[in-house]
This record gives structure tokens, C-alpha cells and sequence, in this order.
């Protein structure tokens, strides 16, 4: 049982990380951060959302307008241009570096996944081979979830300390990155006393 259980949440943490590599600009509601606008503009509500690969702004009776996906971009300019929130270059370098390394984020979903079909396997080496895949899984979550944190805190910082009365917030892909480092720590520690119990019950019956 203790088995399916941490292979269950090896599952939902593959599942969770999808949905953060599906933020804007591909889901144009899903966001690691939004920023919503405190200045009056035309069409009334205003909000842009910062994704994974990319962002989307979006108003009130008009088309959503979003970045092409890619690699890396740049937060605090997207803020600049739109907003005209200030940065230091040591900021705005420092983001635009941390998004390139958002990649992470697919790469530590393909783990848990690895991780989760392992298990299924069930057997003595399945379970330790899972077990240690998914130990490099949690790691590498939990690296991409610092970066999306910290990349997003000082965009965060600076949007929220601007006398232009924006709010920045974190958005749901945020909390599904912390959620799925979760689930692949608690699925890594199953699996691996799982595995290791069941060596012990192995000797047990060869003696």
C-alpha cells in the first residue's frame, strides 16, 4: 500500500509541474506571478501574468496580448514598458538571467515521471532505481522552485514598493511548483524505505 501511495505521488507531482509549464503564454490565466493595476486604463481591468516561458497582459474588452514561448525572457522590462516600474540593472540582469534557467521545469517534470513509471514496476531494483530517480527529481524541483521565487520576489518587490499602486501577487503555478517538491520529497522518502524494508524481508526469509 505504503508502495502505491509514494508512486501515487510521484504521479500528482508530474501532473502539478504540468500545469506550471503550461503558465502564460501558453495558459494565459496561469501565472507564477500577476500584477494587477492600480492605475485607471482604458478598457478598465488590466493585468499582466508571468508564466514559464513567457507573459501575457491582459485587459478588460480586449484581445489577450502575450510573448512568444521561449527560454528566458525579460520581467522587468515587460514591467517598464507597460508600467514604467524602475529597476536597477543588477535586478533586471539578475531575472532575465533566472528565467533562462526555468528549462528546469520540464526537465524536473520528465523526472518525477521517469520516477513514477520506475515504481509501477514494483520489484526490488524498480523500487531502488525509482527511488533514487526520484531523489535527483526532488532536487531539481526544489532548485527550479527557488528560482521561481526568488526570480519573481525582487519583480515582486519592486512592482509592490512603486508609489503607481500595482499589486503583484503570486499566482496558482507558484504554489504547484512548492506542491509538487512536496510530493516528490514525500514519494522519495516511500519508495526508498519501501525498498529498503522489503531487502530487509528478502534476508529474513533466506535465513
Amino acid at each position: 500500500f505504503f508502495h502505491h501511495f509514494g508512486t501515487f505521488l510521484l504521479l500528482v507531482a508530474t501532473v502539478l509541474l504540468i500545469v506550471t509549464c503550461i503558465s502564460a503564454p501558453v495558459i494565459n490565466d496561469i501565472s507564477i506571478m500577476k500584477v494587477d493595476f492600480g492605475r485607471l486604463h482604458v478598457g478598465g481591468f488590466k493585468r499582466v501574468t508571468f508564466g514559464t516561458f513567457g507573459w501575457c497582459e491582459i485587459a478588460d474588452g480586449q484581445a489577450d496580448s502575450c510573448s512568444s514561448s521561449h527560454v528566458g525572457y525579460n520581467p522587468a522590462n515587460v514591467m517598464r514598458m507597460i508600467e514604467g516600474t524602475s529597476f536597477s540593472n543588477y535586478a533586471e540582469n539578475t531575472t532575465k538571467a533566472l528565467t533562462k534557467a526555468m528549462i528546469l521545469h520540464p526537465i524536473a517534470c520528465g523526472l518525477n515521471f521517469i520516477a513514477f513509471l520506475l515504481a509501477l514496476g514494483a520489484g526490488l531494483v524498480g523500487s531502488f532505481l525509482a527511488s533514487l530517480v526520484a531523489a535527483l527529481a526532488f532536487i531539481v524541483t526544489v532548485v527550479i522552485m527557488i528560482i521561481d521565487f526568488v526570480t519573481f520576489s525582487i519583480i515582486k518587490s519592486n512592482v509592490n514598493d512603486d508609489d503607481s499602486g500595482s499589486r503583484a501577487h503570486w499566482g496558482s503555478a507558484a504554489w504547484t511548483t512548492l506542491a509538487a517538491a512536496i510530493c516528490s520529497l514525500l514519494g522519495m522518502i516511500i519508495l526508498f524505505i519501501t525498498c529498503c524494508s522489503a531487502r530487509i524481508h528478502k534476508r529474513r526469509n533466506r535465513d
